[in-house]
């Protein structure tokens, strides 16, 4: 957690504050890549201010040329007309083009040295222009940088807990008989939910009120909604105010839940009193109801809005698909580690094969999901659609493609086998790479809007995961300690400790 503290820290210290900054560091990637990507923007104001020096000392020979061009515009103009044979007062009043052109047949040099000089003068500043606003534009980006890789590792690691919260929830609505003897685990991941829940809420404020430069939704830029149609008409959704109350009520809601069974499972334990087997199975269905629908709502607010231009109808599902194997897969691995250390006795083979067919399941779910949705808008080639993959493979191929092998041929290859679910150090390998895996895809999904061509995994990043997981870690362990293990209460429980099949 220190060193990545640390680490966050430097990333925002080094972030460029001005544009000098900015110019140095594409100069420094100019001579990385041989020119490349923004050798045009970086040389723009020197070759404009060239272009003018050029122009000024070969005016008369320009002049000439302009000239020759000019009267056979003219000449063309004339018949075209068929009414004059000259450009008389009458003309020149009533078509503009003459207007602009006409002094330029004057036999003055003076006249054509001046009209070329100004129009390489108005081409020095259009490109002086553009490069200033380029290096504007990546000055924002580079600031996002840090707040992107903050963000990113903060919401990867909070949905996780959200993820083992929603598996713990379906196992009391279902009353599963195989899965009491790793409750205590299911609890211990998703206790860090509130610690995460308030440093991403704070987050979300600091984006809200662009805190140090933080511009990671574009929607909250009044500059930027006001030139934006598109953006304005989604503004009843997508405004300040709204959006950080629909965050808090879904943040308080799952918590709440939370809360709730951890307490009615402790008291259960503790008097063996059946009724708050049914208060958890009640409050489980109820909080199931509520997450499917703040899921799909928090997945559009928190990620898809990054691209307010673009969206998908089954975005939700998407995102649920991804922080919920990730859920699984860490409570697979708490469970073997605490297996390891003797103090799951009753944990067996079956326990572990039935959590790893989840983990195979799930990542071919979410690969279905990834699949229709690239496929589909790929398929369809909508522009408004296809610029998201656009995107992503231009300037994000190797995570884009990667995460996928990550996420689906690596568990299809690795865990399909039966034989294989039951052996830890498969599992534990699989595992890692699964969690690899969705954080990168948290990562293609957040910061080609925040970033743009302007990443590459550095300090920021991996501080960023450095933090969250030191306090993921420090948080769910401690949890684990506060009480029993093994849920003795619940009715399923000896079901749970002779599952074998």
């Amino acid at each position: 957690m220190v060193v990545g503290a640390l680490g966050i820290g430097y990333g925002f210290l080094t972030t460029p504050k001005t544009t000098e900054d900015v110019e140095k560091i594409l100069k420094e990637q100019e001579a990385h890549h041989g020119g490349g990507h923004h050798e045009a923007h970086a040389t723009a104001e020197h070759g404009s201010t060239a272009h003018a020096e050029e122009s000024h000392a070969n005016a008369d020979a320009s002049a000439t040329t302009i000239s020759h061009e000019v009267k056979d515009t003219l000449t063309s103009k004339l018949h075209a007309s068929e009414a004059h044979t000259s450009v008389d007062s009458t003309t020149v009043a009533h078509d503009s083009s003459v207007v602009a052109i006409a002094p330029v047949v004057s036999n003055d040099d003076s006249n054509h040295n001046e009209v070329v000089v100004t129009k390489a003068k108005e081409i020095a500043v259009d490109h002086a222009a553009e490069h200033k606003e380029h290096v504007e534009h990546v000055k924002h980006q580079l600031q996002n940088k840090p707040w992107s890789a903050l963000y990113v590792a903060c919401i990867f690691f909070m949905l996780i807990a959200v993820g083992a919260l929603a598996f713990y929830a379906i196992q009391w609505a279902a009353q599963a008989g195989w899965s009491p003897i790793v409750f205590r685990v299911m609890e211990g991941v998703s206790s860090y939910l509130l610690p995460g829940s308030i440093i991403f809420f704070v987050l979300l404020l600091m984006a809200a009120f662009h805190v140090n430069n933080n511009h990671i939704f574009v929607w909250m830029d009044e500059e930027v909604v006001k030139n934006d149609h598109l953006i304005q008409g989604k503004s009843g959704f997508l405004n300040v105010p709204f959006f950080l109350i629909r965050a808090a009520i879904f943040l308080i809601g799952w918590n709440l839940y939370r809360f709730i069974s951890r307490k009615n499972s402790i008291k259960l334990d503790e008097t063996k009193d059946l009724s708050f087997f049914k208060k958890n199975y009640k409050a489980a269905a109820t909080f199931l109801v509520f997450f499917i629908v703040s899921e799909s709502i928090m997945s559009w607010d928190w990620i898809m809005s990054v691209d307010p231009h673009w969206y998908s109808t089954l975005f939700g599902w998407y995102v649920f698909a991804s922080f919920f194997v990730s859920g699984i897969t860490v409570i697979t691995l708490i469970t073997l580690y605490l297996k390891s250390k003797g103090l799951l006795p009753q944990v067996n083979k079956s326990h572990i094969h039935d959590l790893a067919k989840f983990m195979f399941g799930i990542s071919i779910f979410w690969t279905y999901l990834w699949f229709s949705q690239f496929m589909l808008m790929w398929y369809s080639d909508i522009p408004e659609e296809i610029t998201y993959f656009i995107t992503r493979i231009e300037n994000y191929n190797l995570p884009f493609f990667g995460m996928v092998a990550m996420n689906f041929l690596f568990p299809l290859l690795i865990l399909m086998n039966a034989d294989f679910k039951r052996l830890t150090w498969v599992i534990v390998m699989a595992g890692i790479v699964i969690l690899a895996g969705h954080y990168l895809d948290f990562y293609n999904m957040i910061m080609p809007a925040t970033v743009g061509d302007q990443w590459f995994i550095g300090v920021s990043e991996i501080s960023s995961v450095l933090f969250f997981l030191g306090l993921f870690i420090f948080v769910v362990f401690t949890s684990l300690t506060k009480t029993s293990l093994v849920s003795e209460g619940n009715p399923y429980i000896e079901e749970s400790k002779h599952f074998h099949y």
